[in-house]
């Protein structure tokens, strides 16, 4: 008798999300037009997955997994954020519960004390902001954005200064000296300007435009020039560290995280937005994530060897293959037909893998992504 375990898992609606993707994909009728946004698998307490056969939370069985494993549909863009690595989390959460700030008030930034590093791996096209680009680089896309509205020029001309000191600085200079007035022209001329040009790419103009329209007087609207924005294919991944300032813009895919729900905001959302407290977490220097990139037409198991020793992001695709996994496993279907055993799952279905189990072998036409506790 296997010990594979089929799971229940809960659904998040955030305001962001997708009416579409995870419906359709988990096949299931949206009839209240809901915005579907994440299905969590594991035993976060925010939404603890259970054990279908057994009736009973999936941490009965296993204890607390160290990671949180997501699918993730983004209609619109998420806030700007980063989040703390181990230590700021510990001290940052020992604060606020000595504070006795009550876990779910709005304005908690710590709501555990563990580090929240993630990697994402698209499965349909998935356009992200990540790290700070380089200040030449920066500079330049300021420059430009100068070129096609010169009434800006006096407004951003502090930058340059500021960039030729550090990251911190220029950051320092955009979400603290830049006034009301200023921020309402960056807004106007931003939503007016009709004439792109070539001097800034499309996709930039098109979220600078969107953003002015959805926060209109927010820096937030200046991050595609100083963040870098780029678009993952399915089945490539993005590892994304603490510290680092990042934006999911659109897409559907898989996210894969340690065990935490530490997120400090910088824009882009209605949600509390605690400045200082991110300026104290993040990284300032420049940053560009590593793309991991399968060989689509040999790789049937494919591992994405992110640095991070809590877990490891696999993906498994069609034909007979024996688990070799050893810690505790997360796994979901996300094409076709697996076989395990007499156990059938398909895509949108998942199943948990005790750590330790021997003689498990997969079987179908099928692509399953899995996440198990352990570095692979």
């Amino acid at each position: 008798m296997t010990k594979v375990i089929r799971l229940k898992n809960q659904i998040k609606n955030y305001e962001w999300g997708s009416q579409d993707l995870l419906p359709g994909f988990m096949g299931f009728e949206n009839k209240k037009r809901l915005p579907y946004a994440e299905l969590w698998m594991g035993t976060n307490k925010g939404a603890p997955s259970e054990a279908c056969d057994k009736n009973i939370p999936l941490r009965e069985i296993c204890g607390d997994l160290p990671f949180l494993f997501k699918l993730l549909a983004v209609e619109k863009p998420l806030s700007i954020q980063a989040h703390p690595d181990k230590k700021q989390a510990e001290y940052g959460f020992r604060r606020e519960e000595e504070a006795m700030l009550d876990l779910n008030a709005p304005i908690r930034n710590y709501r555990d004390s563990n580090h929240k590093p993630e990697i994402l791996c698209a499965l349909t096209p998935f356009i992200l902001m990540a790290g700070f680009k380089k200040p030449e680089e920066i500079i330049e896309s300021f420059d430009n954005l100068t070129l096609s509205i010169p009434q800006l020029r006096e407004i951003l001309s502090p930058l340059y200064q500021a960039l030729k000191a550090n990251l911190f600085q220029v950051f320092t200079r955009i979400l603290y000296n830049l006034s009301g007035l200023e921020l309402e022209c960056i807004t106007n001329f931003i939503g007016e300007t009709r004439t792109e040009g070539e001097t800034i790419s499309s996709l930039q103009w098109e979220l600078m435009k969107k953003f002015a329209v959805s926060n209109p007087r927010e820096a937030a609207i200046l991050s595609p020039l100083f963040l870098n924005l780029f678009t993952l294919q399915p089945g490539q991944a993005v590892f994304i560290p603490a510290g680092i300032m990042h934006c999911y813009i659109s897409g559907f895919g898989v996210e894969l995280m340690t065990n935490s729900d530490n997120v400090l905001r910088g824009g882009l959302t209605p949600k509390y937005i605690d400045i200082p407290e991110l300026m104290s977490i993040l990284k300032f220097e420049p940053y560009k994530p590593e793309i991991y990139t399968p060989d689509s037409l040999s790789d049937n198991r494919y591992y994405y060897r992110a640095p991070c020793s809590e877990f490891s992001l696999i993906r498994m695709r069609g034909g007979d293959a024996e688990f070799l996994e050893r810690g505790h496993t997360v796994c979901i279907v996300t094409e076709g037909c697996l076989h395990i055993d007499e156990m059938t799952f398909k895509r949108g279905e998942s199943f948990f893998i005790p750590k330790d189990t021997p003689g498990i072998f997969f079987s179908g036409d099928y692509t399953l992504f899995a996440a198990a506790a352990g570095t692979a």
